[in-house]
């Protein structure tokens, strides 16, 4: 709470403060100092009056100011893919209707239209930061610059030709590439991101290993997300896929282990032991009906976990904040504990906990002195939001996305009263507009050709 002697750029004056470090706290009357990129100060308003009463304010009556959220799995231009194969398991949903597709369509072009999207939706929705996997990462970071937006760009590893690479050697090489382009651009950071067990080779998963010590840098990866994943394993290779990621030395604080539905005792036990970090992504889950993530068993035993959002091709949407709230209800209803998954259990699983799987909780995922001035601001105006008895209760359980008034990354407003000066939304609207056309002739055409239907 201590603050400089300097000058500020500006000061936010929200009528609620929830800096999420320390834990569950909730101030009134207190304002955030910017300079730079940087949180200078935070003091009360009687601090602020006596100390900088010329210096530019920006008043948020009835906001609640916290952390820019973090959305620590995307697949982010799969939002391209909305809608496109619903109501199917995942096994069915990727090999028989996304694959074919992305084989299709994916390209550079497809890539960038979709990550725009997405990053105009992630914006509106409070998200600062995504972690991202998915093919030509150097135009899903080049969109991420341009809107002023952080991101982790994985560095995809799958034993598949693609249009991305069109084999190990080539996936390597064009991901170091990457990693180098982008190493000295303070708002993009990269991840090694092989696919998943089932699609990676254990020679490829230990060059990932080697590589990703050397330079540094986290791995992302699909692990244990449905029944079908761990059957497989068994005939494969004689052993669950957690217990070959140990064996090649990948169980460690550098994996984000996405989506975990299928993980017995033991398993958790070694996730705890050996750092791993959780992401949850529960509506992505559900809906492709891959199992639960066993949430509240991982935080007793002391696993970091996060909660995602997944794409929104199997969301169907990238709200942080809806998914925050599923997550919440979803972990009292497995474990049939009213106190599972408290509300600022849930706040910092969006914030605090995804900055630290991503190895940033120095810089970002708090509000505190020294930290990246990166912030959401949530209008508590309406009626739906009245009374307000509990300021965190009130975000995770009664906010939704339309409620994000306002966001800042590295001290620059990007987001102000729902507008994106930096996006051309019409523009981009009209191009996914486009490609949704493009695709609902293709998914017609398909499904005629190969007489599948929904129903």
């Amino acid at each position: 709470m201590s603050a400089t002697d300097s000058k500020p750029d500006y000061l936010i004056s929200p009528r609620w403060l929830v800096p999420v470090v320390p834990r569950a706290q909730v101030l009134e009357n207190h304002l955030v100092a910017v300079s730079g990129d940087k949180i200078t100060a935070i003091v009360n308003r009687q601090q602020a009056d006596q100390r900088w009463p010329e210096v530019k304010r920006i008043e948020l009556p009835e906001q609640v100011l916290m952390p820019g959220m973090i959305n620590t799995h995307c697949h982010s231009a799969m939002t391209l893919f909305r809608g496109f194969a619903d109501d199917l398991p995942l096994h069915g949903w990727l090999y028989d209707n996304i694959w074919p597709a992305e084989t299709k369509w994916v390209g550079s072009d497809f890539v960038r239209d979709g990550t725009e999207l997405a990053v105009v939706e992630m914006l509106r929705s409070g998200t600062t930061y995504f972690n991202d996997n998915y093919f030509f990462p150097d135009i899903a970071a080049a969109v991420a610059v341009k809107a002023g937006m952080r991101v982790t760009v994985g560095l995809l590893i799958i034993d598949l030709p693609t249009s991305w690479a069109s084999g190990a050697d080539e996936y390597f090489r064009r991901g170091i590439e990457v990693h180098q382009n982008y190493i000295n651009e303070p708002l993009v950071r990269t991840a090694f991101a092989p696919h998943a067990p089932y699609s990676v080779t254990d020679e490829q998963l230990a060059q990932v290993r080697l590589l990703a010590d050397e330079m540094d840098i986290p791995i992302h990866m699909h692990v244990q997300e449905s029944p079908w994943e761990i059957e497989d394993a068994m005939e494969k290779h004689g052993i669950r896929p957690l217990a070959r990621l140990e064996k090649l030395g990948l169980l460690s604080p550098k994996l984000m282990a996405v989506h975990m539905t299928q993980v017995s005792d033991h398993e958790i036990a070694l996730l705890a032991e050996r750092g791993v970090h959780v992401i949850h992504c529960p509506e992505s889950n559900m809906k492709l009906a891959s199992g639960f993530c066993p949430v509240h068993k991982l935080q007793e035993a002391g696993v970091n976990v996060c909660i995602a959002t997944d794409g929104a091709a199997s969301n169907n949407d990238l709200d942080l904040l809806g998914e925050a709230r599923t997550a919440a209800f979803l972990a009292k209803g497995i474990s049939e504990d009213p106190h599972a998954l408290p509300v600022a259990d849930a706040i910092e699983m969006i914030t605090i906990n995804a900055a630290r799987a991503l190895g940033m909780e120095h810089a970002i995922g708090s509000i505190e002195v020294g930290k990246q001035a990166d912030f959401c601001a949530l209008d508590f105006s309406g009626p739906e939001s009245r009374p307000v008895h509990d300021v965190l209760s009130q975000i995770i359980y009664a906010t939704n996305r339309e409620q994000v008034s306002d966001v800042w990354i590295a001290g620059e407003h990007i987001m102000q009263k729902r507008q994106l000066p930096r996006m051309d939304i019409k523009d981009i609207s009209a191009r996914a507009d486009q490609w949704g056309e493009r695709l609902q002739r293709y998914r017609t055409e398909h499904r005629i050709a190969n007489g599948k239907h929904n129903d």
